[in-house]
This record gives C-alpha cells, sequence and structure tokens, in this order.
C-alpha cells in the first residue's frame, strides 16, 4: 500500500470521521478492470454520431467538453442541448462481468463507524450495477449520482453543498475518496480529510493516453493522503482508529 510522506499521513485524523463518502470509477475499484474505458468508448461513440464525427474528431471533442465542463455529459447539455437521460442510458449501457467480488473491501466498509456514501457523476443505475458486482452495495447508505448533482459535475462547490443538504452531512466530521486530485481540492476547503486513490505502480494499470492535466496535483497540498490499495488504506485507518468488527458477522461471500 503507498501512503503520502509521514507528515501527512497522521491516520489518527480519521478518529472524527463519522461519514466516509466514494467515488465510484476507478476508485471502489482498479483501473486494471479496463472498465471506465468501455464509458469513454461509448462517449466517443454517442458524440461522433450526435454531430457526425469521426472516430478522432469526436475523441478529441469528448476530452476538450470533459476538461472544460468537468464532464462530457455538461458540455454537450451546454453547447448542444442534449437530453441527459439520453446519454446516461447509452454511456452506462456497458459490461460490468470484468468485476468481482471484492471481500476484502466488503468487509473493510463494514467496519467503517458511521455512514458511507458513493458520490459519482455517473449515474445511480450504473453506480448499483457496479457495487452488485463487487458486492458491497449493501454497505453504502445511498448514492449520490449526477442527476441529484442537477448535472454539475465534481469539484463544483455547489455540488458539495447540495450533497450536504441532502444527506444532513458535516464535513468536518467526513472522508472522501476520490481517483481524481482536482476533485479533493473542494472537499479539502470544506475541512474534509483527503484521501487520492491512485494505480499500482507495478503493472502499469493506468491509461498511458491519460493527458497531464489529469494527473496534476497528486502531490498538492490538498491531498492529505495517497494510496494505491483501498481496502488495505482502509484496514489501517481502522486499526489505527480501534474500530470494532461488526456486531455481524453477515458480510457477503
Amino acid at each position: 500500500m503507498t501512503v503520502a510522506a509521514p507528515v501527512r499521513s497522521d491516520l489518527s485524523r480519521f478518529a472524527g470521521v463519522d461519514t466516509w463518502i466514494f467515488d465510484l470509477d476507478n476508485t471502489l475499484y482498479p483501473p486494471s478492470t479496463a472498465l471506465f474505458p468501455q464509458i469513454e468508448v461509448k462517449m466517443r461513440t454517442f458524440v461522433g454520431r450526435l454531430l457526425d464525427l469521426d472516430e478522432a474528431e469526436a475523441r478529441a471533442l469528448q476530452k476538450q467538453y470533459y476538461r472544460r465542463y468537468g464532464t462530457t455529459l455538461r458540455g454537450l447539455m451546454t453547447e448542444h442541448g442534449v437530453k441527459p437521460e439520453d446519454f446516461l442510458s447509452f454511456v452506462h449501457d456497458i459490461d460490468h462481468s470484468a468485476l468481482t467480488p471484492d471481500h476484502r473491501l466488503a468487509e473493510a466498509l463494514a467496519r467503517l463507524p458511521g455512514k458511507r456514501y458513493i458520490m459519482t457523476s455517473g449515474s445511480r443505475s450504473h453506480a448499483s450495477a457496479v457495487a452488485s458486482r463487487l458486492a458491497i452495495e449493501h454497505h453504502f447508505d445511498d448514492v449520490f449520482d449526477i442527476i441529484a448533482a442537477d448535472y454539475i459535475p465534481k469539484p463544483a462547490a455547489e455540488t458539495y453543498d447540495r450533497f450536504w443538504k441532502a444527506t444532513g452531512i458535516r464535513p468536518e466530521r467526513a472522508a472522501m475518496f476520490e481517483d481524481l486530485a482536482r476533485n479533493l481540492e473542494t472537499p479539502h476547503a470544506f475541512g474534509m480529510r483527503t484521501v487520492l486513490v491512485v494505480p499500482p505502480e507495478e503493472g502499469g494499470h493506468e491509461d498511458p493516453e491519460l493527458p497531464d492535466w489529469e494527473r496534476a496535483g497528486r502531490t498538492a497540498a490538498h491531498i492529505e493522503h495517497v494510496t494505491d490499495d483501498l481496502a488495505g488504506f482502509l484496514e489501517a485507518v481502522l486499526d489505527v482508529i480501534g474500530a470494532p468488527a461488526p456486531a455481524s458477522a453477515a458480510v457477503a461471500r
């Protein structure tokens, strides 16, 4: 398990956390599953068909919208009046079979004190499909998806405000787990513990075409912890804060 420099990796700071918030794609499962690339292909296909672009043109525009607006969907809604439900249903119609139950992660989630949420720029149905395949869906209290966010993606402060109001969360008692450094800047400003989840260094699982701007910020001050092993990181936190095993041993296997 990889963590940041010791001075910024004091796990005892998680002792006051009673809300645990997890991004979905490439956070609750590793990029090595190659699930999200399926979504990217579907996004480019949607853009190409909508605007009569070839594959390279569609890819370039999709990335442009993603960088400018935070999500491809937001760009398509703003620039072309696309109906979000049409886009979401198309791009999330993928094969989730690459995901398998993650019993170690399930056990760690079960031991976390307080509530647990998925906060995603995808749809609730996609989040449910992913969590179900990982056998962790019963450990989450709710999913806050892009629809609940009124299609305004992270890291917009208004999206987090909407999240707090919908859930009653106190951000200073919450922790956020994300695979994108830029999406942790606002949570840190709200006083949340921030954890960046990165691909393992060995094996080269990170997309070689990932632009530098998506990798940027991994050593920024708003990143308090870094890990390439989410389950292992949670286990370390649980050991430090002395969280007991769940009263019921009914972790799905």
